[in-house]
């Protein structure tokens, strides 16, 4: 088990993990997709005359659709099926109206899922970490520690172009100290099984990708940590030294760490 490894786990399985974390992962919940009254009143009128085709032509041109159902995307990329497929269109639209008006909107106005606010919010905290962060231009000619700034595609695309890298993800952070550069994604992972599964091996495959040219961290947190029978716990503990995994806790020291 490499040291950063060890260090999380300890970290992780002492008091105030959870709290200390919320300094990276705030959860605010709030109503981020408010519908503008003129829609309000569409979708009411079309509701109560129980028009399914244009109700649900209009739904799927939202940014949420009210209900989780597995035909929905298809309808979103081809909106013409919907006149093709009306025993789908009902079946839809009859689990949507025995919800009633009110539940159908509170659906469609619920806020983001957490998972997708993982890697803005661990954005937002990097400048706690003390460094600069640096567009492009100025954090190549950087002779000091510094963090590139930028979205995840930018991320990638600077480490393509200037370090090699070929995996087809965006990045979370990409820092540099003095001529080493570091390169990470950042996972919040909340369960396991089926998606947060997927997201571990994402970044098990960084990790893992055989480039000498930069030094590449998985920083993980959740219930990745817990001392448990779990594929992603018996991963991390048989991880190399140059496997580096830890918690975003940690990212500071392990940054300082290569000075």
């Amino acid at each position: 088990m490499n040291k950063w490894v060890a260090k999380s786990i300890e970290l992780a399985n002492r008091p105030g993990y959870l709290d200390k974390l919320s300094s990276v992962y705030p959860v605010v919940l709030s109503s981020d997709r408010p519908l503008p009254t003129e829609m309000q009143e569409r979708l009411r009128e079309l509701f109560e005359r129980k028009d399914r085709i244009n109700l649900l032509r209009e739904l799927i041109n939202l940014d949420k659709f009210p209900i989780k159902d597995p035909y929905v995307a298809f309808f979103r990329n081809v909106p013409s099926a919907i006149d093709n497929n009306p025993t789908t269109v009902e079946r839809i639209t009859n689990t949507i109206f025995s919800m009633g008006f009110e539940n159908m909107l509170e659906g469609i106005e619920e806020p983001k899922e957490f998972n997708r606010k993982i890697g803005m919010l661990f954005k937002r905290y990097l400048p706690n970490l003390g460094y600069p962060m640096l567009p492009k231009e100025k954090f190549k000619i950087y002779k000091r520690t510094a963090i590139l700034e930028g979205s995840d595609a930018d991320l990638k695309e600077f480490a393509k172009r200037n370090l090699g890298y070929k995996i087809e993800k965006g990045l979370d952070v990409l820092a540099k100290i003095g001529g080493k550069f570091i390169v990470g994604e950042a996972k919040f992972l909340t369960d396991f099984g089926g998606h947060q599964n997927a997201q571990f091996e994402d970044a098990m495959r960084l990790i893992k990708y055989g480039s000498s040219r930069m030094v590449k961290i998985a920083i993980l947190d959740g219930v990745v940590w817990i001392k448990n029978g779990s594929k992603m716990f018996k991963t991390i503990s048989n991880l190399n030294d140059n496997q580096i995994v830890l918690s975003a806790l940690l990212l500071k020291d392990f940054l300082d760490s290569l000075h």
